[in-house]
């Protein structure tokens, strides 16, 4: 793989992102690896009630991502995120367990779909959520990327709009570099 995708699907940051990665990774002739970052778990299961249904969504999302990531199907995990953050990000839904099925359905994922019920997933959703926190944490969120040849991951990048392709790449190309510097640590600004 030429990058991991650490990702909660219910985050909307995390949607932008994973769009970048997919434009650079659709001009580069990158493979991604897909792999399951949990909101839920990182906030200790201290939900606050409006987001109760949210996290359940992305809990039963994030245990196909693990399931079919096992049998090493990341780019089925891939057409099953964009089927999901059409429906919710793009479309302006509030992620729920009914656009879960959804997207399943439309990403032709029906024999994988006894996994978003199966809790035996969740052992393997906090194997990689814990993963990704201790390669770029602490004091993360969703999303986490990790390159090979570096020796952390990195929270982000965090992005306010989907870039275009040029500007994609020269991100990308930006980014990698850092990752794989041992020195390197942070950039930051507030957000508008």
């Amino acid at each position: 793989m030429d990058a991991t995708f650490f990702f909660d699907p219910i985050c909307p940051w995390t949607w932008r992102t994973s769009r970048w990665l997919v434009t650079v990774a659709e001009a580069r002739g990158l493979r991604i690896e897909w792999r399951a970052f949990s909101l839920g778990i990182l906030n200790g299961g201290d939900v606050p009630p409006e987001y109760a249904d949210a996290i359940t969504a992305s809990n039963r999302a994030l245990r196909l991502v693990e399931a079919l990531r096992a049998e090493g199907r990341h780019d089925e995990v891939g057409r099953f995120y964009a089927e999901l953050g059409a429906r919710t990000h793009d479309a302006g839904n509030p992620p729920s367990g009914k656009l879960v099925d959804a997207a399943v359905e439309a990403a032709g994922l029906g024999d994988a779909a006894p996994a978003l019920d199966d809790e035996r997933w969740d052992a393997q959703v906090h194997a990689s959520h814990a993963l990704a926190y201790a390669s770029a944490g602490p004091d993360i969120g969703s999303p986490v990327l990790m390159v090979p040849g570096a020796d952390r991951g990195l929270h982000g990048p965090i992005l306010t709009e989907v870039p275009g392709a040029d500007d994609a790449l020269v991100l990308w190309d930006s980014v990698v570099p850092l990752l794989r510097m041992p020195a390197f640590h942070e950039l930051k600004r507030a957000r508008h």
